[in-house]
């Protein structure tokens, strides 16, 4: 996946999160999902968040300092 898709879902689980939070149920990915299932949209929603941060962390290993 890369960040664009990253941000859909994100999105995708926002507006379901608000649909949720207003009464409505919603679709994601097939699965129907009501009130009950707000708890596992937002997990579904952190995860995607966390996805798209580790495109902004720096990448690469540890660096180490000489001081001779």
């Amino acid at each position: 996946m890369n960040q664009q898709q990253c941000q859909q879902m994100i999105e995708a689980y926002m507006a379901a999160e608000l649909d949720v939070l207003a009464g409505k149920s919603t679709s994601i990915n097939g699965k129907l999902m009501t009130t009950e299932d707000l708890g596992e949209i937002r997990q579904g929603r952190m995860e995607w968040e966390r996805r798209l941060a580790a495109y902004s962390r720096p990448q690469g290993g540890i660096k180490y300092a000489s001081f001779n």
